[in-house]
């Protein structure tokens, strides 16, 4: 049944008397105002003898509104900080402490909270042209790696850190740069180069009390300008060429010296030799001289006869032809006829054994001497 049929005087806003009419809209003004005592009636408010007050109350609401402002102040200053992170705490801009890993909460507006990583390595990477020591551009890439050593210094006493290393990274390459050749820094010197400018940067890190701890710094290949690559490029194959021909000139010679040094030391060894053996052989002749002398003091004749034959023997022993002249007797023609169609010198000739040692078991017994004497 709606609540305006005939008959019924129901107001469903409350707001009018059952012996008025009924229709038309609603009343709002009576409508808040119900909905603003239900409220007073929750947070201890009311209107004084059953009338209501002649102005709104807003207390209720900023209460709520305070509730809400506190929750948010509350969850706002809650912050979390990792195992490799830690959190600097200001409070009135003024250093406070410093918090590690865990659930932590500060005053927000009172306190400020600087979370930084201080175990994660970063890298800065650079790239510039410079001036060499002998007035040549080069291009040189460069790498710096480093991380948060002091997190106190690294959030207080520069304002961007990270900034200034850059700052200082430029310098610190630039100077060393400028006090190195181009070939050096072209080739072998990059080592040299990198560790002197993590040396020099890291002593103006220092100098800041930027907090910041230079771990490497890489350098690249460096190259010239684009311009000027292709006669670079002509430099260093003629560098390159001159370093194979000095090692081809040093590989040269270490085979000529060695050679040359040994067959100075073998002509010398030659030469020792030849004197060990020539003295050995006058000592041994003395030797032999001196045998033969007390030999021959002993039996001079039997002596000077074996001497004439051993001599006549060794005279003889080479020639292919040997006339043997008998005094008083008929003079004999020995000719080796096997031997002498050889070119080569006959080293030891046979003779007839039986005449010609008939002949010198003759000489030996007669009182007159054998004369014998080669034909050539």
């Amino acid at each position: 049944m709606a609540w305006n049929e005939p008959g019924k005087d129901k107001d469903p806003w409350g707001g009018r008397d059952s012996g008025k009419n009924n229709d038309g809209p609603p009343d709002l003004d009576e409508a808040f105002k119900k909905l603003q005592d239900k409220l007073n009636g929750i947070f201890g408010g009311g209107s004084g003898g059953g009338k209501s007050s002649g102005g709104a109350n807003f207390g209720p609401l900023f209460a709520v509104a305070a509730i809400i402002a506190a929750v948010f102040y509350v969850g706002a200053g809650v912050y979390q900080v990792d195992a490799k992170e830690r959190a600097v705490v200001l409070k009135f801009g003024a250093f406070s402490e410093i918090k590690t890993e865990g659930l932590n909460w500060n005053a927000p507006l009172i306190t400020e909270v600087y979370i930084v990583n201080v175990t994660g390595e970063r890298q800065y990477p650079s790239r510039g042209l410079m001036l060499t020591e002998d007035e040549s551009i080069v291009e040189l890439p460069i790498t710096v790696q480093f991380n948060v050593s002091d997190v106190r210094a690294y959030v207080l006493n520069v304002k961007d850190p990270e900034v200034s290393l850059r700052h200082a990274t430029d310098s610190a390459v630039r100077h060393v740069i400028g006090s190195t050749e181009l070939n050096q820094v072209l080739s072998e010197g990059r080592q040299a180069i990198a560790a002197e400018v993590k040396q020099r940067l890291q002593t103006y890190m220092d100098s800041y009390g930027a907090g910041i701890q230079v771990n490497t710094v890489n350098i690249q290949d460096a190259r010239p300008p684009e311009e000027v690559r292709s006669a670079f490029d002509d430099v260093i194959k003629a560098k390159e060429d001159e370093a194979r021909l000095k090692n081809q000139a040093q590989a040269y010679a270490n085979g000529i010296i060695p050679e040359a040094r040994g067959r100075a030391q073998r002509m010398i060894e030659e030469a020792e030799a030849y004197k060990a053996e020539v003295i050995a052989r006058a000592e041994g002749e003395t030797d032999r001289f001196e045998n033969l002398l007390t030999e021959y003091k002993r039996a001079p004749e039997v002596t000077r006869q074996r001497l004439y034959l051993e001599t006549m023997e060794s005279v003889m022993k080479n020639s292919s032809k040997v006339m043997v002249d008998v005094e008083g007797g008929n003079n004999m023609l020995y000719l080796p006829l096997d031997r002498m169609g050889s070119r080569t010198p006959v080293a030891e000739p046979q003779v007839q054994a039986d005449s010609f040692n008939s002949r010198a078991t003759q000489t030996l017994e007669s009182p007159k001497p054998l004369v014998r004497r080669e034909v050539r």
